[in-house]
């Protein structure tokens, strides 16, 4: 005779629910649910690449998951070409890179969101909805009412764009693809299925509307669904939690079968069927036997682990000590690592225990008592679950098995569990730009015809990117013109907070003490040997001087003091009593941009300008020191000397742009297209004589010097050289006595 629950499921499930919920049919309730057979159901995979095969099935995703997607429609590679170098006899070099737009369709079933989205393993947008790179991302959560994309009813026309609703799915604009080697990457999203987390009723209410479900108390982090039939979802849910099914009238009930309520039903005393041998009448019309051992030892879940990115996770429960195997359960589902240890240990119990099996002959039964029901019986202690029955001429034959005590109360809360370590992507969220501009003393490489100029970006987190650099030739001028990108390592910036003091630059200064504060936490300044400093490492710009520091000790929260320092190092002694608090500061390495000098110009004070994915506004600052490159050095060793005519010729020695290394046996060159002195007596303001020569050194007869000595400011004379573009400092020599 055909048992009970297949008559009521092949009736009520009748049509295409009957074959969805064929995993159930022919099979105990708990055997339908936590193994027997192996089923095609929704599987854990390790975090798949995204495709773009036709006909590829969606998933349905619950609660909050982590999963790939399919590319449903993109654009060709788009490229953009921007020219970079160049001057002070470089070479300009030209570079390439792409962009696309493409859309990703990510869920069958609307959704509320998308949170985090990983780009070949790397955080593409962060969980602040910032982007890590250029481009546009728009999410269509699927609805109804959902309408076309405007970038693809442009593409495609609005007659031949459909707006995909039901169907979630995410458009990318312009997305910039140098960090992805130029291609489009495999892409995962955090998908915010739903607002809160997935209560296993909702699942069987999508996939299983005509059943009740609202008996199902499980909550996962997420599910998703993947392929499969209804009834090898509920079977693997089963296998990790034990679901339990019965017939109220003619629908379908679905229940959690842990954590029952301790008043349930009794059945009446047992009755002997008119059939039995007489051995078996003894017994009264009821037989327990013990199933035999499992050879599941010990249970294993495999989940998406929501304390690691929703990377793969596996946790072991505790079973028998004996031989056996390990019955692992796929369950598609986040889980933080306790929940699934809980999991992983209810599962064990179940799966490694033998369980006791009763057949139970009765007369008469209660309606509300069907297959799947838990009830109690005179005969034995406990509480039993209805797995099936058959109806026979003289009475009903039940089959009971032995509902175990843990789902009774339900299962004893995990201990805290250690997911393992896991190195989590930084997400830290575009920080605007902080921007300094200078023009730096010419090194000695190239020409030396071009000014030095360098736009010093940072930002105070890792965040920042970069940034396009713009240049306002003049304050008044509303024209911008592109100086390309800044450089991507964020330039170590900050402020004094102390005055340094003065110092000879003869000597290494052993007194002073340079507190900084740096713009960013992280950021890092070098010690330096001696040797280091000679071939110029520990150089920085401080207000106007350039100094070098052998000495970083960091003071915590960004500040720092520098000592052992090298004072007015490229010419820039005349800086050195002129400081004052707060004043910029720049390491002066390889992360500041070097920009095109023909494009900044020398207009008036021309104005560099930043634009980064973090700025609200645009990062601007003026170029300090415009002409420190061209400018030549003031002459040193200034001497003046009384001949016996009367006559008095002055001296002094040369310095040259870029003539650092002073090697032994050559002169030092000139670094300029003429050599040409100016002297004044006095001050060049007003000075009552000038003269000019072409060597670094002047005779001045008696007659011109008659009065000079007793005249008002006249009592010295200034030397200062005629460069290319413009004349050096000015330096001071005494008049004879």
């Amino acid at each position: 005779m055909a048992t009970l629950i297949l008559t009521a499921v092949g009736t009520v499930l009748g049509g295409p629910l009957g074959g969805a919920l064929g995993a159930l049919v022919g099979r105990q309730v708990d055997a339908a649910v936590i193994g027997g057979r192996r089923v095609s159901g929704p599987r854990l995979k390790e975090l798949s690449v995204q495709t773009s095969s036709y006909g590829t099935a969606l998933p349905l995703h619950f609660g909050r998951m982590r999963a790939a997607g399919c590319v449903i429609w993109s654009t060709e590679l788009v490229e953009h070409e921007e020219t970079s170098g160049g001057g002070k006899g470089r070479p300009s070099m030209t570079s390439y890179s792409y962009t696309a737009s493409f859309a990703v369709a990510v869920s069958s079933r609307p959704i509320a969101g998308i949170g985090r989205v990983w780009a070949d393993g790397n955080l593409l947008r962060g969980a602040a909805g910032d982007l890590k790179v250029g481009g546009t991302m728009r999410v269509h959560r699927g609805h109804g009412d959902q309408p076309a994309d405007p970038l693809l009813a442009q593409a495609e026309g609005a007659g031949n764009c459909p707006a995909h609703r039901g169907c979630a799915y995410v458009m990318f604009e312009d997305l910039e693809l140098a960090e992805y080697g130029n291609r489009l990457p495999s892409l995962t999203f955090e998908i915010i299925a739903d607002e809160g987390p997935c209560q296993v009723q909702d699942i069987a209410a999508e996939i299983l509307p005509e059943a009740d479900g609202t008996d199902l108390r499980m909550v996962f982090g997420g599910f998703t669904i993947d392929q499969g039939t209804i009834g090898d979802t509920l079977a693997t849910i089963g296998d990790a939690v034990p679901l339990a099914c019965s017939l109220h009238g003619e629908r379908l009930v679905l229940r959690s079968a842990e954590g029952l309520p301790a008043a349930l039903a009794m059945l009446p005393l047992p009755a002997a069927s008119e059939d039995q041998q007489a051995e078996q009448a003894k017994a009264g019309g009821w037989a327990r036997r013990r199933q035999p051992l499992p050879r599941s030892r010990q249970c294993g879940l495999r989940y998406y682990d929501t304390g690691r990115d929703y990377q793969p996770g596996l946790q072991r429960g505790i079973g028998r000590s004996e031989q056996g195997d390990l019955a692992m359960i796929e369950l598609p589902a986040s889980l933080s690592a306790s929940e699934a240890r809980a999991i992983a240990d209810a599962a064990g119990r179940r799966l490694s225990r033998p369980r006791d099996a009763m057949t139970y002959r009765i007369t008469e039964i209660d309606p509300a008592i069907a297959p799947g029901s838990v009830v109690r019986v005179p005969v034995a202690a406990g509480l039993w679950r209805v797995d099936g029955w058959e109806w026979q001429k003289d009475g009903v034959l039940l089959d009971l098995t032995a509902v175990p005590a843990t789902e009774v109360g339900g299962s004893a809360a995990s201990p805290a569990i250690d997911a393992g370590r896991y190195n989590q992507i930084a997400d830290a969220v575009a920080a605007p730009t902080l921007l300094q501009a200078f023009e730096l003393p010419w090194d000695g490489v190239g020409s030396g015809t071009t000014p030095d100029i360098f736009a010093a970006a940072s930002g105070a987190s890792t965040g920042w990117k970069g940034a396009a650099l713009f240049v306002r030739p003049a304050a008044v001028s509303d024209d911008l013109l592109p100086l390309g990108p800044a450089a991507q390592r964020r330039a170590v910036i900050g402020t004094t907070i102390n005055q340094l003091g003065p110092a000879s630059p003869l000597l290494v200064d052993q007194v002073s003490v340079l507190e900084v504060q740096l713009v960013a936490d992280d950021l890092t300044l070098p010690n330096a040997t001696a040797t280091q400093l000679f071939n110029g490492a520990g150089r920085a710009l401080v207000g106007a001087e350039v100094i070098q520091f052998s000495r970083a000790a960091p003071a915590g929260a960004g500040r720092w003091l520098l000592s052992g320092l090298l004072r007015g190092r490229g010419g820039t002694e005349w800086a050195v009593g002129g400081h004052a608090p707060g004043e910029p500061f720049a390491l002066l390495d390889a992360r500041p941009t070097r920009l095109r000098a023909d494009i900044v110009g020398s207009g008036n004070d021309p104005v560099v300008i930043a634009v980064g994915r973090g700025d609200i506004t645009p990062a601007q600052a003026a170029v300090a020191g415009a002409g420190t490159t061209l400018r030549p050095l003031a002459p040193v060793h200034g001497d003046a000397r009384r001949l016996a005519d009367g006559s008095v010729t002055l001296t002094w020695v040369r310095r040259a742009r870029g003539a650092w290394t002073w090697p032994d046996g050559v002169d030092t060159p000139l670094n300029e297209e003429t050599e040409a002195w100016e002297i004044a007596a006095g001050d060049f303001a007003a000075a009552a004589l000038r003269w000019r020569t072409a060597e670094p050194q002047l005779t001045i007869p008696a007659s011109q010097l008659a009065g000079l000595a007793a005249a008002p400011g006249g009592a010295f004379f200034q030397v200062r050289q005629i460069g290319r573009g413009s004349v050096s400092r000015t330096l001071s020599i005494a008049f004879p006595a």
